[in-house]
């Protein structure tokens, strides 16, 4: 139990850290309204996630890459918190692009990340 937290601990801290390296990256490299920086990394998230699920990892390594680097790399809540201002500031074309994409390929992404750790 207290390995368990101490490699969610670790892996939190670094997923959070990489989670704020790219956002300041797509910060100072776009200008878009769009988030790109939420969707990349859940995306990348639902993918790596679906990976080690399909690969079987369980232990202290998922403990740390699953729970914890992952959990704090991807952001649901933000993604939530843009979608409100998009739909309080009637951004409608990009509310619906944004739900469109973040949805159906996160599903997509998570799909093909087990079958691509099944193999």
């Amino acid at each position: 139990m207290l390995l368990q937290g101490i490699m969610i601990g670790l892996g939190g801290f670094f997923g959070a850290i990489s989670r704020y390296w790219l956002g300041n990256w797509f910060i100072t490299h776009t200008s878009s309204q769009f988030p790109f920086a939420t969707l990349t990394v859940n995306l990348i998230g639902s993918f790596l996630l679906g990976y080690i699920v399909g690969a079987g990892l369980d232990g202290p390594l998922y403990s740390f890459i699953g729970i914890g680097y992952l959990g704090a790399f991807t952001t649901f809540s933000t993604f939530k918190l843009e979608t409100v201002q998009m739909h309080a500031s009637k951004k409608w074309k990009l509310l619906a692009v944004y739900l469109f994409t973040s949805y159906t390929f996160g599903i997509l992404f998570a799909f093909a990340g087990m079958c691509a750790g099944s193999v």
